[in-house]
């Protein structure tokens, strides 16, 4: 009971958050060759969702390179800082929010987290190549009204071996961008970041790996995430900021929550009621947490009528029973 009380007293910050709160029921809008037309953004307006991640990408050659190549005309339109601009201008206009997300992709798919220099001179050369790519998009993302900004996605070596640096990029961020901020760190990196009372939302990706079931209950998933779950309340008892999942979702395939993580593999069987289940227990068990601020799934096609559909074993939950699950609680809520 004492550590319960101790909690209880960590948590009164938030203990209003959720009441009047609109939660954020996001979608991660994937970006596409074209610009985007107005039958494209109909389909996340008939989801109720009510916010959307842009995310603009920069490259790397390889997983010891300094060097970020980003916004060239060599990149799909929506992976450009004009693509980004359209996409964020058409999406307000039908009354949705965005957060601007900007990723590295990483030469044959490298894990962004073990990104990591050889010499100190290369740790400059890369500072000053992702402060440039940086704040590039939080000067778009000021100048589109964008209301979230994402300072970096799953970048674990990065973040643990210059956190100085990082301090001193969230700063200069500050000074170009008034919206709110926030990091998407890996489901297993989160509770070791040691910027976030410099930002506004704690944001995880949430795949946490909740149970080996090829096809779990609901019930199942839900106990899976006792745990996790009181390791994140936790941390919100040490920094007072509120909870986004700046992704979560699940494959269409067998044992979807046991590696939630794993890339999409076509050759894994189909498996849609275990993504529906999966999804239902995470909106289940954090949407009404007055502390968890909301999230975006994982992902969502601009050309929806030919995106997912029953043979498809990938993340989206577009034309498959996990869109409907979604679409019923992003309405409730």
């Amino acid at each position: 009971m004492r550590v319960f009380g101790l909690f209880i007293i960590l948590l009164l910050p938030f203990s209003g958050y959720g009441q009047g709160m609109e939660k954020i029921n996001g979608v991660s809008f994937v970006a596409s060759r074209e610009k985007i037309a107005q039958e494209h953004v109909l389909e996340v307006v008939e989801l109720h969702a009510n916010h959307a991640a842009v995310m603009p990408f920069g490259f790397i050659k390889d997983i010891n390179s300094p060097e970020i190549i980003f916004n060239t005309d060599r990149q799909w339109f929506g992976e450009t800082k004009e693509g980004a601009m359209q996409y964020i201008e058409l999406l307000h206009e039908n009354g949705i929010k965005t957060m601007v997300k900007p990723q590295i992709w990483i030469w044959k798919g490298e894990f962004t987290g073990t990104l990591k220099m050889a010499s100190e001179a290369d740790w400059k050369i890369l500072e000053n190549s992702y402060a440039n790519f940086i704040i590039t998009y939080a000067e778009m993302a000021q100048e589109a009204g964008s209301e979230l900004f994402c300072i970096g996605t799953e970048l674990e070596q990065f973040v643990l071996m210059r956190p100085e640096y990082w301090q001193r990029l969230i700063a200069k961020i500050r000074k170009v961008y008034t919206g709110k901020l926030t990091y998407a760190a890996n489901w297993d990196e989160y509770s070791r970041v040691p910027f976030w009372q410099d930002l506004d939302y704690i944001g995880i990706d949430a795949y946490f790996p909740l149970s080996e079931e090829k096809t779990p209950t609901v019930e199942q998933l839900k106990a899976g995430w006792q745990k996790q779950k009181q390791n994140i309340k936790s941390l919100i008892g040490t920094c007072s900021k509120p909870v986004l999942f700046t992704e979560f979702g699940y494959r269409s395939t067998d044992q979807t929550a046991w590696k939630p993580w794993l890339v999409d593999r076509h050759e894994e069987p189909v498996n849609l009621i275990a993504q529906a289940n999966a999804t239902q227990a995470i909106l289940e068990e954090f949407w009404p947490e007055d502390w968890f601020a909301g999230g975006y799934v994982w992902k969502w096609f601009v050309d929806h009528k030919n995106s997912g559909g029953e043979k498809d074993n990938r993340f989206t939950p577009q034309n498959k029973p996990a869109e409907g699950v979604l679409r019923e609680f992003y309405k409730a809520y």
